[in-house]
């Protein structure tokens, strides 16, 4: 058993880690969901969006899809993919998908309202996800700016949840 917590707080501590060496901070994330829930939520403090944020990063399955999304990422910038691949996920080709897809898993934990969050927040591209999609920077964030803002709208969709539960 304990091995098995083991796995699971390496997971945990390894999905943060990255985000934090790809220069994403919990409180970037937390402004993401400020921004989506500010006109909805009043008296709406960042403090109750990091603790929805930590919530969502506390979840196997997100901690699953930042590891396997900012590792695609790395190996693309590496050159390390075979063709055609390389050249997809390098230049995040606007018909690849599979980016949104992974997404998707995040978004889907906490119901429907994640996925009109991701949208709206994905095409807005407000705070970190800016420089996320900077091209030229010698990085590639493909998947990183999707989970980003795939995180961001899950913990508002959370924190949504929990708001109409209160009134």
């Amino acid at each position: 058993m304990e091995e098995k917590k083991s796995a699971i707080d390496l997971t945990e501590e390894t999905a943060r880690r990255w985000l934090h060496e790809r220069g994403v901070e919990i409180e970037d994330i937390g402004e993401l969901v400020f921004y989506l829930q500010e006109k909805y939520v009043p008296n709406l403090k960042m403090e109750d969006c990091l603790e929805n944020v930590e919530r969502v990063l506390s979840k196997r399955e997100v901690q699953n899809a930042i590891l396997t999304g900012i590792q695609l990422d790395i190996l693309a910038e590496k050159k390390q993919l075979g063709e055609p691949l390389q050249s997809i996920i390098e230049t995040d080709e606007s018909l690849y998908g599979v980016d949104e897809i992974l997404a998707f898993s995040i978004v889907n934990i906490y119901g429907s309202i994640g996925f009109t969050n991701y949208g709206y927040i994905d095409k807005q591209k407000p705070g970190i996800l800016v420089k996320l999609n900077e091209k030229g920077t010698g990085q590639c964030h493909t998947f990183l700016d999707d989970l980003v803002g795939a995180i961001a709208a899950a913990a508002s969709s959370r924190l949504a949840h929990r708001a109409a539960n209160t009134e």
